[in-house]
């Protein structure tokens, strides 16, 4: 089974899968073919983090594809030529100057090589084709086309002529074809990743990033040519009778989002109502300290010194958990460690993504995030694909207050990001029981908690997981998915001292259960355009 955020993506690993190709040869036909049909959200331009579990040894990989700063890039690189931080974070997401080195094609290419079974070539084929044949648009892609999500896409060519031919965006239905990027994948596809990073994709990319007309960017051919994947250990933590694994740093996710788990732990959540005051207090409540903590200490761990174990101590969130009363505590203050001293991150982080969950004939599983950042990424298009602005994942502010904020820009060091690709186990980790993930920006975090919540506390199906009303908080206010029966809750959370928002809360989940007979159970989230295909 593969769960993605189209049907064509979802169908192209399906068919891949019937092959009896592995989950990750249908992970690298899954994301070719979000290059073409879902390019607001991710694509071979960008970076992904990939979680991999080897059913036959029983054992769980992580792969850092996460991209990096150019290698000459420092502290101050959104700065202007007065020494000023952007007036505008637009003026730091559009253009060359917010793109970091892409890193998926990379990370697919390693993980193809460990766990791979078809060959390279015939992963691209659907997306060859469909790329040269054409798709209907979307009514997600041309509605964020219409409302000018990404203002960037009107000004810079080729996005703009692609985007909105003769100035118009694209209309529902109309057939998109994209014969540069069919070139691209052929390459790919025939030569391996080493086209993208050492040959005429690498020249196309580095041209359009240098000269874009808004911003040029810093990236070499270097850059590209040094870019290497990384295999990591993951992040995990037991919360009651589940082993939680995910992404370490980089990522900021499997961090946060088992904080806010380990806070909740001490609390008789199942006991509640899962669209009842007392819950969306409590984790609203964990989730602001959870926030306050990653704000301050998560970075990527080969540049800066990550307390990660001793975020996930039980007895500290034991303690963490004790700051949580009847009413709101406001703005949450990071815990103190020893030897830690870090000013808090200021970086925007937009809500966008793709997240793909696939499981194989074997047992095999992947659950994969992959982003460009921001909706249509930096608006600067090369090989017939967006490129990312994940720089802006980075503090735009290196400092504050005499500290060094630990996630500012520095040479070849990847963003803080909060995708959180994430695995669920039973109690000693050994058998595998749902795999999931979203979209979302920093939102990801809150939304991939409460459906692990979802699934463990309250003991829902994947689908009904993933279809809850939703509920945020990054150590602000409680935002509150409107439309639903959260929205119920403002007044009573206002009595509380919330402030509340109630909103649009646009999740993208797609997640698999694993049942004890083997039989697979996928759900993909109503509020986006994807599916889960198999058999």
């Amino acid at each position: 089974m593969a769960a993605a955020a189209t049907p064509l993506a979802a169908e192209a690993g399906a068919r891949v899968l019937a092959e009896g190709g592995t989950a990750i040869d249908a992970a690298i036909a899954v994301q070719a073919m979000l290059t073409l049909t879902e390019p607001q959200s991710s694509g071979i331009g960008g970076g992904a983090f990939i979680l991999y579990w080897s059913a036959e040894e029983r054992k769980l990989y992580t792969v850092d594809a996460r991209e990096r700063a150019p290698l000459n890039a420092g502290p101050e690189l959104f700065f202007d030529a007065q020494g000023k931080p952007p007036q505008s974070y637009w003026d730091a997401v559009i253009g060359g100057r917010s793109v970091g080195t892409p890193g998926v094609l990379r990370g697919l290419e390693l993980a193809h090589q460990k766990w791979g079974g078809l060959a390279w070539s015939e992963l691209f084929i659907d997306a060859i084709q469909t790329a040269r044949e054409g798709f209907p648009v979307s009514p997600r892609l041309a509605k964020l086309l219409a409302i000018e999500m990404n203002p960037g896409i009107k000004e810079l060519r080729p996005a703009a002529d692609y985007f909105y031919p003769n100035g118009e965006p694209l209309a529902v239905g109309t057939v998109l074809k994209n014969p540069e990027l069919a070139e691209s994948f052929q390459l790919i596809a025939e030569q391996g990743a080493d086209a993208f990073y050492t040959g005429p994709i690498a020249a196309q990319i580095v041209q359009a990033v240098q000269n874009s007309t808004q911003s040029p960017g810093l990236m070499t051919l270097d850059d590209l040519a040094q870019y290497e994947a990384k295999l990591r250990e993951p992040v995990c933590s037991l919360y009651r009778v589940h082993t939680i694994c995910g992404m370490g740093p980089p990522s900021s996710g499997a961090t946060t989002v088992l904080q806010i788990l380990g806070i909740l732990e001490n609390f008789p959540v199942s006991e509640w109502s899962p669209t009842g005051e007392t819950f969306v207090h409590h984790f609203a409540q964990a989730s602001r300290l959870a926030f306050a903590d990653r704000n301050r200490y998560l970075a990527d761990s080969d540049f800066v010194d990550v307390p990660v174990s001793a975020m996930l101590d039980k007895a500290y969130l034991q303690e963490r958990s004790a700051l949580i009363s009847n009413e709101d505590m406001g703005r949450a203050q990071p815990g103190v460690f020893a030897q830690y001293s870090y000013a808090d991150d200021q970086s925007p982080e937009f809500p966008n993504t793709s997240h793909i969950s696939i499981v194989d004939a074997q047992g095999n599983a992947v659950s994969m995030t992959t982003s460009i950042e921001m909706g249509f990424g930096s608006a600067v298009m090369a090989g017939g694909f967006l490129l990312n602005n994940q720089l802006t994942d980075f503090s735009i502010i290196p400092m504050a207050d005499g500290k060094l904020v630990a996630n500012r820009v520095q040479g070849g060091k990847r963003p803080r990001s909060s995708m959180s690709p994430t695995m669920i186990f039973d109690q000693e980790g050994d058998d595998l029981v749902h795999v999931v993930g979203s979209p979302g920006g920093s939102r990801i975090i809150n939304y991939v908690a409460q459906t692990v919540v979802g699934l463990t506390d309250f003991e829902m199906d994947m689908q009904s997981a993933i279809d809850q009303a939703h509920i945020t908080n990054l150590n602000g206010s409680t935002q509150l998915e409107a439309g639903t029966v959260m929205a119920e809750l403002e007044q009573a959370l206002q009595a509380r001292g919330h402030k509340v928002q109630v909103q649009d809360l646009n999740s993208g989940l797609h997640g698999i259960t694993v049942l004890p007979d083997g039989t697979l159970f996928g759900g993909a989230d109503p509020r986006r355009e994807g599916i889960a295909a198999g058999q």
